[in-house]
């Protein structure tokens, strides 16, 4: 029986995925659980797993492609492996030919000379060097009709692929601003020698997704902020003790925050929720996101029932979440959820930062750094303090201002009072 592979929807806030690979050629047989593609996320690339036996018919969507979630991106035959192949026009001498959808044909991929099988391909540039850059056969054919050297063309597809909008681009951009290289570099004009060259270059899938969803978040997002510092020389006092009567999990400032935030989430399920497209959703466990700084960009791992949890717990668990997560290994699911998110930057020496609500969530919580400052004792008296500055970003759809403010002051109320904190 002949069924569609689509794209999937991998959670709330997903409305588009780029087809990073296809696993399985058309015609070759599959596992139920073997990975057939992978499509990637604004926050993660994903793994698609067959749900039972088949055959991988017809592909439609090229590698690098942006589609909608839903969209029909090929076809399986859910039969045995030797009838679906024998038994499928689409398959004449292991070669792909055209196939019925409906009233419309699917493409025919066509082999040319210096192209490989599938979808992309390894080809010699236009200027016939001979070295060999990885192009879409689309991209190589306009490459060639334009004339456009592919040594000097900056691809923006997976593993720095040329797709054919790369090539548009080249052609539109004057030659004196091209550098040929992947990265901006400094470089020469027919003008102007041992100068910095203009670079103009693609944003990765990733990065355009980014953009998009921050873009969307501030524009629609009707976002609310509150300002507060936390006195917290009680808690670095009590952090110092703690780490070192233990070296099994080194605490930091961090690790308290997300504890306080957890905590108060516990007290205040009212604030627990999201606005959704169906209604205002709440969310029954106490989980919150990490922003961790890697090379693609920032991730937002989310903590679990943190609320609920010891800080040696927190620690470890956020350690786990920061090492996968610089290292590329977050699945989808580890990503989502959780109704605020804490965003760190005390340790790049700022006393405020007010930041953007993560798309799909409700909060985020902006940390500072930790500045030493006088403030008057009960006599009056100039006393030094340690006080971190935090920013509240909230969504006034589904929080008030008073509702924002009770939440923060908790927040604060654990951080001055750090003992609590010990008690999960």
């Amino acid at each position: 029986m002949r069924r569609e592979l689509l794209v999937p929807k991998l959670g709330l806030t997903m409305t588009e995925g780029v087809l990073v690979e296809w696993m399985v050629k058309p015609g070759e047989a599959f596992k139920a659980g073997q990975g057939l593609f992978v499509v990637e996320s604004e926050k993660a690339a994903n793994e698609i797993g067959a749900e039972d036996d088949g055959v991988l018919g017809e592909t439609l969507a090229e590698v690098g492609a942006t589609l909608p979630c839903g969209t029909v991106i090929g076809y399986w035959e859910d039969g045995q492996a030797g009838d679906c192949v024998a038994s499928s026009p689409a398959f004449a001498n292991g070669v792909q030919a055209p196939f019925p959808i409906g009233t419309q044909a699917a493409p025919v991929l066509v082999a040319e000379p210096g192209v490989a099988s599938g979808n992309t391909a390894t080809s010699p540039s236009a200027s016939g060097s001979g070295s060999r850059i990885p192009v879409t056969p689309l991209a190589r054919r306009l490459a060639q009709q334009k004339g456009v050297d592919l040594h000097s063309v900056t691809g923006s597809g997976p593993s720095g692929r040329i797709r054919a909008r790369d090539v548009l681009a080249a052609e539109a951009m004057p030659q004196s601003a091209l550098v040929p290289s992947p990265h901006c570099a400094l470089g020469t004009t027919a003008t102007q020698a041992a100068q910095p060259a203009a670079c103009l270059r693609e944003p990765s899938n990733l990065e355009r997704t980014i953009a998009q969803r921050l873009t969307q978040a501030k524009q629609q997002i009707p976002h609310f902020y509150l300002s507060v510092e936390a006195e917290v020389s009680a808690l670095m006092a009590l952090r110092s003790q703690l780490n070192a009567e233990q070296s099994r999990h080194r605490l930091t400032l961090n690790h308290f925050v997300l504890a306080a935030v957890g905590q108060a989430l516990e007290a205040m399920p009212e604030v627990n929720r999201v606005w959704t497209d169906e209604g205002i959703l709440s969310l029954g466990a106490s989980d919150v996101g990490m922003a961790v700084s890697t090379e693609k960009g920032l991730m937002v791992p989310v903590l679990r029932a943190i609320g609920q949890q010891t800080l040696g717990s927190i620690a470890g668990q956020s350690a786990d979440l920061i090492s996968r997560a610089q290292a590329g290994r977050l699945g989808g699911a580890e990503m989502q959820g959780g109704a605020i998110t804490v965003s760190n930057a005390g340790m790049h020496d700022v006393t405020y930062m007010t930041s953007i609500i993560n798309p799909g969530q409700a909060m985020i919580l902006g940390v500072g750094s930790v500045r030493e400052v006088f403030r008057p004792d009960g006599d009056g008296q100039p006393v030094i303090r340690r006080e971190m500055g935090m920013v509240l970003s909230a969504d006034h759809r589904v929080l008030d201002g008073v509702t924002a403010l009770k939440f923060l002051k908790r927040v604060v109320q654990a951080l001055s009072q750090p003992m609590g904190l010990l008690v999960a």
